[in-house]
This record gives structure tokens, sequence and C-alpha cells, in this order.
């Protein structure tokens, strides 16, 4: 493939997409990363795409795209090794004998992977997949929450699910964000949010997990203001206002 057509692909794949990390354009394209990072330099100066750390979008972005969020295997798939890497710097957050509420989402479940290696937590969790990673390590204690099953994520939620919540009390919740701006944590989904804002209440501390593709967007439903938050975890510092309001609201930022 010649080196214009590759890039005639990546805006192709951009403008269906609206967002892709480099490694996933990599994989598609069945080139190096190191390609496709000169590519996206290439199409940036040339002004047919967006550049930021990790990825790039479209230079428009339909405002439609941003109150959405993907199908979950596709949210798995997006800035996997970014995920993995906040995931186990968030690990360095609990210690054996701790109690935490974990959240479904595509960046829990690599926390769940990088916590199976720890020993000794009391993990209360609505994902069946995360209760099943952290249950190959036999010292954890594990609870998982049931409810109505959502079969995209695989997850429990509805009325069920938020009375057993608030049958347990934990140290930490630990969740995922659909988007972040300067006074709040959102998500995409009512239930979702109604689930993150149910372990809130039932916790002491509150650590939120994104990578930096949620800075600075917004979604229908609040989960919680940033005064709420104690730690934000995440791949890559956000950008200076958003970085001052996390200041502001007293949150620690904790990157790998």
């Amino acid at each position: 493939m010649q080196p214009s057509e590759r890039r005639e692909k990546i805006v192709a794949l951009l403008g269906r997409t609206g967002e892709m990390a480099v490694e996933a354009l990599a994989e598609a394209l069945d080139v190096s990363r190191e390609t496709v990072r000169r590519d996206l330099t290439r199409l940036d100066a040339a002004g047919r795409l967006r550049k930021f750390h990790g990825g790039a979008r479209p230079m428009t972005v339909p405002a439609a795209s941003l109150e959405k969020e993907g199908p979950f295997a596709q949210r798995l798939a997006q800035n996997a090794e970014a995920k993995r890497k906040l995931a186990r710097a968030a690990c360095r957050l609990f210690k054996p004998g701790d109690s935490l509420f974990i959240d479904t989402g595509s960046t829990t479940v690599a926390l769940a992977e990088a916590l199976a290696g720890l020993d000794g937590l009391v993990v209360v969790t609505n994902s069946p997949r995360i209760a099943a990673t952290l249950a190959v390590n036999p010292s954890h204690t594990l609870f998982l929450i049931g409810g109505a099953y959502s079969a995209d994520a695989g997850e429990s939620l509805g009325p069920l699910a938020l009375e057993q919540v608030g049958k347990f009390r934990a140290r930490h919740a630990v969740l995922t964000a659909g988007a972040l701006d300067g006074s709040s944590v959102m998500d995409f989904d009512l239930q979702e949010a109604e689930m993150a804002k149910a372990m809130i209440e039932r916790a002491d501390l509150v650590t939120v997990l994104a990578d930096h593709s949620k800075f600075d967007r917004r979604a229908v439903f609040e989960v919680a203001p940033l005064s709420r938050v104690d730690t934000l975890v995440t791949d890559a510092h956000p950008s200076e206002a958003m970085t001052r309001a996390l200041t502001a609201a007293n949150v620690r930022i904790l990157t790998p």
C-alpha cells in the first residue's frame, strides 16, 4: 500500500469512527505504530485530522458523537494499552484488606486483570466478568451484585441491583467515566450512572479511572461533581483548564 493510499484510509476510518487510537489504526492497516504516528503528524499538519496523544480524530466531530458511547466490545478495544497502564497505576492505591466497589467498564475490566496479582481484597461488583477475573486469586473475597442483566456490557443494573449495593460499605468506590469536564463526572447511560452514584454513597473514597479520550467531554447524566472525587487515574495529563478544575476540586491526579 502506498503512503498516500494509507493516509486516505486513515482519514476514512476516522470519519466512520470519530476517533481511534494509534494501536487500533496500526492493527487495521497492518503497519507499525511508528508508521501510523508519522502519518498522523503529516495529516495533522495538512489539516486533514486532529492528532492527540495516543490517537487522532477528524477535524470536525459531529456534536452527536460527543453525547454517546460505542458498544462495549468496541470500547474494550479502544485505547487498550492506555487502559492497561492506568490500571497498573491504580493498583498502587490499594492494599490487602481493602474493600472496593468496582463498577462495569472497559477500564475496570483492565483494572481487574491488574488487581488479580494483589492479595486479600474484598470486592463488590456488578460485573460477572470482573468477578471471574479476580476469582483466579483465591485470596480475594468477592460479592457479585445481581439484578436485571444488560447483555452489552455484561452487568447487573436496575432497582434490585441498587438495593443490593445498599447492603454494603466499602473503603473505595472505583469507577469508570463516560466523560469529564471542568465540573463533573458523567455517563451516557442512566442506569449505569445510578449504579455509580449508589456505590459512591456507600464508599469513603472515590477513584475514577479515565483515559485521556474522556477529558473535556460531556455526557447526559451526571454521576458526581469533581469535588466528590478523591483520585483521578489517567494515562496522560489533562489540558491546562481541566487540570485547574481538578486542582480546585482537590482531586489527586495519578498517572503511570
